[in-house]
């Protein structure tokens, strides 16, 4: 049943439905359209939709989709970036190609860029700044960077949103939201990774990403967690000069760790920018919890000292506690190869299936530790291991909390860069400390008494609710206000058996109750020496028919049972 208010936006939105619909069948998936039953819903035309056209017959289904999302533009190609992290939940074959997705896109005209800058900031670009440089120094879908001066000197980078990409992104983001709907009600492999939890996970990060001065606070507080490292570099936000929709910082000059021909020629050694691009974001992931999610070569420079200068903190990561203690669980047990404790991690994360073949889910992970057993542990690649730990939780449907997801991929991305600077370096030499330091505080003495503690507070917690709890089904029950659903093996065949024995048991009975009523009866016509008549019928010959019929049904009932 579709609600009014998803019909309405259907009908607002009809004109990018259908653009969504022509870019699909154009690349071959206008067979999905009417899979999920939008077809029906939009009172399309049919044929649109199931025509299988064999146009770029030579590109393999995974390269299509990739096509496809660039085509669709801004919204979809940074949904595809994130979904790239996700691969405990897409195929190994689609995360390659969604991370070839390109974000570059030509800039907008500088008038606009003037425009909205006075609107945002409240007076004129040439007040503000005292050089604007109008060619911007980057493009990308959401928005694009110039190079600036303010008025006291200082030389910044000032970025500017699009016009319009937020209303642009939120209508797609509804399609969107409107499409995964549709296929969790049409497609079993869509409901079972509630689609519509991931889109709306992706929909949380995107419009924060839309939001600059949330970026600013994520710099600022990168800053802060490396304050006292000399090695690393986070720009400085100005805030007075800083909206929702503008963002300005300093701007530092670097070399991009993109550029390592480069970097080799300006006499800068790469093994020592490697080993500190790598200590920085495991001290962000494992000691502090919050890290840059997007460490790509072209978020990362190096300055003339040899310090590593962090960009573009749209994209970040938080661990809790708690799921600090799970990732610390799954990279112990990598370490030491244990695959009964990486299962166990996943059991207690909460993430595995119900209905999950835990005797397969032991094997696959078996089949990781013979992998890397006799591999020197410094020569495993983190990369390979995170990306084969995400191929299994595909597998058997375990759906990895988007925190580790986010941790996996930018695990994956800091080794492509540290061993793109130099092959031969490997990055467990700088992972291994900190997994040991890992190990260590969970054995610490202090966290075990603070984590005791805790355990014996929820307890207490736990039976300080308990009467007030049952006392509150209790009085549900008795008012019938409760509805208890229990699930167990073999329960519905358990009930229908119970349910024939209750029915011949019946049976019997009402046979047995018939047998003497017609015992009765006889009795009284041989009292009376008359024959027992009924409106001229001989019931004592009729009710002897009657239980002879009944007893040879019961035989039967029996007998098929039995069978």
């Amino acid at each position: 049943m579709v609600g009014p208010q998803i019909l309405g936006k259907r009908v607002r939105h009809l004109s990018r439905y259908k653009d969504i619909a022509h870019i699909l069948v154009a690349n071959g998936f206008g067979w999905f359209i009417d899979e999920i039953g939008l077809a029906d819903v939009m009172n399309l035309p049919r044929r649109l939709f199931t025509e299988r056209k064999e146009a770029r017959h030579s590109l393999t289904t995974y390269e299509r989709i990739r096509l496809v999302i660039e085509q669709l533009g801004p919204t979809f190609i940074k949904l595809g970036q994130m979904a790239s992290l996700r691969g405990d939940v897409f195929p190994a074959e689609l995360i390659e190609q969604l991370t070839r997705l390109q974000d570059e896109v030509p800039p907008f005209p500088f008038n606009e860029v003037e425009r909205l800058i006075e609107q945002e900031l409240g007076s004129p670009i040439h007040v503000l700044f005292s050089e604007f440089d109008e060619q911007p120094v980057g493009s990308a879908s959401i928005g694009q960077v110039h190079r600036a001066r303010l008025q006291g000197g200082e030389e910044v980078a000032v970025k500017i949103q699009r016009p319009d990409i937020e209303r642009t992104i939120q209508v797609d983001l509804e399609i969107l939201m409107d499409l995964a709907r549709l296929a969790e009600r049409n497609l079993e492999w869509a409901e079972h990774y509630e689609l519509t939890d991931v889109v709306e996970e992706f929909r949380y990060t995107l419009l924060n990403e839309l939001n600059y001065t949330i970026e600013g606070r994520n710099a600022d507080r990168l800053r802060k967690i490396h304050e006292n490292d000399s090695y690393v570099r986070v720009p400085q936000i100005y805030w007075d000069w800083t909206t929702t929709r503008v963002l300005t910082m300093e701007y530092v000059r670097g070399i991009k760790l993109a550029n390592r021909q480069l970097l080799e020629d300006a006499g800068y050694d790469t093994g020592l920018i490697a080993e500190r691009a790598a200590h920085a974001v495991f001290d962000q992931l494992l000691i502090h919890g919050f890290f840059h999610a997007d460490p790509h070569p072209g978020n990362l420079a190096v300055l003339p000292d040899h310090s590593i200068l962090f960009m573009d903190f749209g994209m970040v990561g938080r661990l809790t506690s708690e799921m600090k203690r799970y990732l610390a669980g799954l990279i112990v047990g990598l370490m030491r190869r244990d695959s009964d404790a990486i299962v166990r991690v996943l059991y207690r994360m909460g993430v595995v299936p119900a209905d999950i073949d835990d005797r397969k889910l032991h094997r696959d992970v078996d089949g990781l530790r013979e992998k890397y057993y006799d591999v020197p542990f410094q020569q495993i690649s983190l990369g390979e291991a995170t990306a084969d730990l995400f191929a299994v939780a595909y597998k058997h449907r375990i759906k990895i909390p988007s925190d580790l997801a986010l941790v996996g991929k930018t695990l994956i991305t800091i080794e492509g860069v540290v061993e793109g600077l130099n092959p031969s370096f490997r990055i467990l030499n700088i992972a291994e400390p900190f997994g040991r330091k890992l190990l260590m505080d969970r054995l610490n003495p202090k966290k075990l008494s603070q984590m005791g503690i805790k355990s014996v507070l929820d307890l207490f917690d736990l039976a300080t609710d308990l009467p007030k709890q049952l006392r509150t089904i209790l009085q549900g029950l008795s008012k019938g206000q409760v509805k208890v659903s229990v699930e167990v093996p073999e329960l519905t065949r358990m009930v229908s058996q119970l349910i024939r024995i209750g029915n011949r048991l019946s049976f019997s009975i009402v046979l047995l109750a018939f047998s003497i009523f017609m015992a009765g009866l006889m009795v009284a016509s041989v009292l009376s020496k008359s024959p027992s008549a009924l409106w001229s019928l001989p019931m004592t010959d009729i009710g002897a028919m009657i239980g002879i019929v009944l007893f040879v049904a019961l035989v039967i009932s029996i007998w098929r049972s039995n069978r």
